[in-house]
């Protein structure tokens, strides 16, 4: 076929949508730019999937009721958005009309799957996009009338790709136009081209940001960067127009997969202060995301519970969403047999706002309250969550081990022999319900940190395998690992371990043989690919050892020709030294962030310096306070994060995280759930760090990283 003109390409996409992915075609004159819909194909599914409702509508209302009923629709939709309505219907006259059915997880009910097979998706090219205005956008897809996507298509054979497409969106669709109203019509802006896909869910003019929908250049390897393969259909493209967009597929994504992300944010109140907003965001998956959750899924549904799945997704790759989109799929997943798998998903994770994430979206696809339940308060709570019928319960590695242990002191006994006859009946009884019942166990890396507390239990259950690693301390992968190799597989247990860069280790307990005879990870979106598609930053690019640092800044000193500005100057009396102790490293950080750094970002840049062990971190913290109070620099603070209490072998002084961190403003001690938020404020600059904060911390005004230990492999 040639690719020489767009309208080639155009063809292509079509008759693929039409001839395998289950698409019809729609026509213009059926279209209603006004108001955004495909009135008749509306009317005519109602009539259909409510028969019995739309007669007794019809003689209430008599010849008025299509006018009507478009008009309620239209209210419903400024209202609460195309995503609610396809979902959960909306009412007119007191009953409710369904405008979409959604495949159950199984297949017990013959009548909902024969209302899901009456869905009516539809394909329409170059549909007017503005009132008053002869725009056309490409192609409109639509579920039984209400528009749900649109895509500009180019070709490089014209010259033009996917970003003209991009700038097409932002410079020529109006977000204010019925159809592209956020939430309101069209939920999700396709700019493609043979190689290339991208995907926005809201139109802000040039503000409007895409992001990749690609699979990666060599999808499932470590090396995989940006773009795509080649494909049998001679697009790159082509796994979209035939995979993703297949009836089956997409109406998935719009029933189990959307969801509308709320976060609190502070913002200048403009007068001196700040002031909490609610910001909106229409999430659409990245195609990773979707990939990993569903091959997941039909691999559990395969094989049933005891094995073992290892996700290998760098940071950047929403592993938030993609644990709350994986419980969700898990805690219904049922087998060929229509049986459930899973009697209960565990979601082991330090992010402390995945247990509302994953309310909020479970409460947008299902309408269901209850489903998740999130373990605050003790190990109790969590057994009795175990077995009491809750879907998916999200708790911390630090209260697992009592699971792991059969649940004794969940029951308040200390240790077997201190515990009463009755404590001993409610463990067994409780090991017992736990022992019939089947779970998933998801276990997330990002924030993660071990307190002294949880270190000694997890000494209880593995003795001598809980030992500290040659570099000084176990992290929560070593910790994780013990655990498992310390119990073994489990036949009611499936565990679904998330981490960007794993351990030998981690590889052999949770990984998959591969054709190499070798473990690897099930699902792998890589670092490369990541940093390429700009979600996370390469370090490494403006990566300077300290020896090159100074001798970079010797040669400043020593070489005539070069000028001596005063920054080189002020830093000669350093660089003579050698970087032996700690006292002298830290000189070399505050000066550099002072004088290199503190402008950046509209001078609000911040630094992180990773230390090598907590002790380390306790030491740079005193030497930093020292430093800068000797000097009276007021333009930079630092906050320190560790685990649990460190004792200083040299002075026998005890330190924790909250008694290091003092609040200039309060003057009270900051607690390790308040120190992102106070870090995030201009009242910090530097945040030193031991095992902690390394992965998974979003902080946008981060410019510069200081590495104080050495980096021995790709988990450092």
């Amino acid at each position: 076929m040639s690719q020489t003109t767009e309208r080639a390409f155009e063809t292509y996409v079509e008759t693929i949508l039409l001839s395998c992915a289950g698409w019809h075609p729609g026509t213009i004159a059926e279209w209603d730019v006004e108001r955004a819909l495909f009135p008749a194909r509306i009317l005519a599914f109602v009539q259909e999937t409510h028969p019995k409702l739309w007669g007794e509508m019809q003689a209430l209302h008599g010849t008025g009721l299509e006018s009507l009923l478009i008009n309620t629709l239209m209210k419903e939709l400024d209202l609460k958005g195309t995503l609610h309505v396809l979902r959960h219907g909306f009412k007119f006259y007191g009953k409710t009309f369904r405008l979409a059915y959604f495949k159950p997880a199984h297949g017990l009910n013959d009548e909902v799957l024969k209302l899901y097979e009456l869905n009516r998706l539809t394909v329409t090219r170059q549909v007017l996009c503005h009132p008053g205005r002869h725009d056309t956008v490409d192609l409109l897809f639509a579920v039984n009338g209400l528009p749900v996507a649109t895509c500009e298509l180019k070709n490089p054979g014209t010259g033009q790709n996917w970003r003209h497409a991009v700038k097409q969106y932002q410079g020529d669709r109006d977000p204010r136009a019925p159809l592209f109203a956020f939430k309101k019509r069209a939920l999700v802006h396709f700019a493609a081209d043979p190689l290339e896909v991208h995907m926005a869910t809201r139109l802000r003019k040039e503000a409007t940001h895409f992001l990749p929908f690609n699979r990666g250049s060599h999808p499932g390897e470590v090396q995989c960067g940006a773009g795509n393969p080649q494909h049998p259909s001679g697009y790159r493209t082509g796994y979209f127009w035939e995979e993703v967009l297949a009836r089956d597929s997409f109406l998935d994504i719009l029933g189990h997969f959307m969801f509308i992300e709320k976060k609190e944010e502070k913002v200048d109140d403009g007068r001196g202060g700040q002031r909490w907003i609610v910001k909106e965001a229409l999430i659409f998956p990245r195609y990773h995301q979707l990939d990993a959750v569903r091959k997941i899924v039909a691999a559990a549904r395969a094989e049933g519970t005891g094995h073992n799945t290892l996700i290998q997704h760098s940071a950047g790759s929403g592993k938030t969403n993609s644990i709350s989109w994986l419980s969700h799929r898990l805690a219904s997943l049922h087998d060929e047999g229509d049986q459930k798998v899973f009697d209960c998903v565990i979601v082991i994770t330090d992010r402390r706002v995945l247990d509302q994430q994953l309310q909020d979206a479970i409460y947008q696809i299902e309408h269901a309250q209850g489903v998740v339940k999130a373990i605050d308060q003790d190990s109790k709570q969590l057994a009795a969550a175990l077995i009491d019928g809750t879907k998916i319960v999200i708790t911390t590695l630090q209260k697992f081990p009592f699971v792991l242990r059969g649940l004794l002191h969940a029951t308040g006994a200390e240790s077997r022999e201190k515990a009463t006859d009755d404590e001993k009946r409610q463990a067994k009884e409780w090991e017992a319900a736990i022992a019939a019942r089947k779970y998933a166990v998801i276990v997330d890396e990002a924030h993660s940190s071990q307190t002294g507390e949880t270190a000694r239990e997890l000494k209880a259950i593995l003795g001598a395998a809980a030992n500290e690693t040659e570099e000084g301390e176990a992290d929560w992968e070593d910790r994780l690992n013990q655990v498992m190799q310390s119990r073994g597989r489990q036949p009611n247990l499936s565990f679904f371990a998330f981490t960007a860069t794993p351990k030998g280790k981690t590889l052999e307990l949770f990984g998959r043989t591969g054709p190499n005879g070798l473990p690897e990870a099930f699902h792998i979106y890589s670092m490369r690919q990541a940093i390429e598609e700009k979600f996370i930053l390469d370090v490494l690019t403006n990566y300077t050892t300290y020896a090159t640092f100074y001798r970079l800044l010797k040669a400043v000193e020593d070489d005539p020709e070069l000028p001596k500005k005063k920054g080189a100057r002020a830093l000669a009396k350093f660089m003579s030294l050698h970087p032996h102790n700690i006292e002298q490293k830290t000189e070399v950080m505050v000066e550099h962030f002072r004088r290199s750094v503190k402008h950046r970002l509209g001078g609000k840049a911040k630094a992180m310096l990773v230390t090598s062990s907590r002790l380390h971190a306790v030491r740079y913290m005193l030497a930093f306070q020292s430093y800068i109070a000797e000097h009276g620099y007021t333009d930079i603070c630092p906050l320190v994060a560790f685990s649990g209490m460190v004792r200083d072998p040299e002075t026998g002084q005890e330190f924790t995280e909250p008694g290091m961190n003092t609040d200039v403003i309060t003057g009270k001690p900051i607690s390790e759930m308040q120190l992102p938020e106070r870090f995030d404020s201009p009242d910090y600059q530097i945040l030193l760090v031991a095992n902690k904060y390394q992965t998974g911390f979003d902080q946008p005004l981060l410019h510069t990283m200081y590495v104080d230990k050495r980096l021995g492999g790709p988990h450092d």
